[in-house]
């Protein structure tokens, strides 16, 4: 198994607040739950901390394998998610590793 988690901030989009942008975020990933071959979990998180160092939005995935993750990042559905959430994300971190 392989987990994939990845960090982001998120700025607001032209005509709506920062709340609203890390919804957008957050909807879009959910969605991808039961279209990804071999994604076995799915989880996302919204900081709730408020300190100043925190990301805004957490994803924590788990792939049934190296393959299925490396399938993950050119299936028309992650491209379709990360075209919609394109130039809200300020900042992302990722940490892929074999559980």
């Amino acid at each position: 198994m392989v987990k994939h988690i990845v960090m982001w901030n998120i700025q607001a989009a032209a005509g709506e607040g920062k709340a609203a942008s890390i919804e957008r975020v957050k909807h879009a990933f959910e969605a991808l739950r039961d279209k990804i071959p071999g994604l076995l979990r799915l989880e996302i998180g919204v900081d709730r901390s408020g300190v100043d160092y925190a990301c805004d939005v957490v994803l924590y995935s788990e792939f049934e394998s190296q393959a299925a993750l490396d399938a993950y990042a050119v299936h028309p559905e992650h491209l379709r998610v990360r075209q919609a959430i394109e130039g809200l994300r300020v900042t992302r971190h990722q940490v892929d590793y074999a559980a």
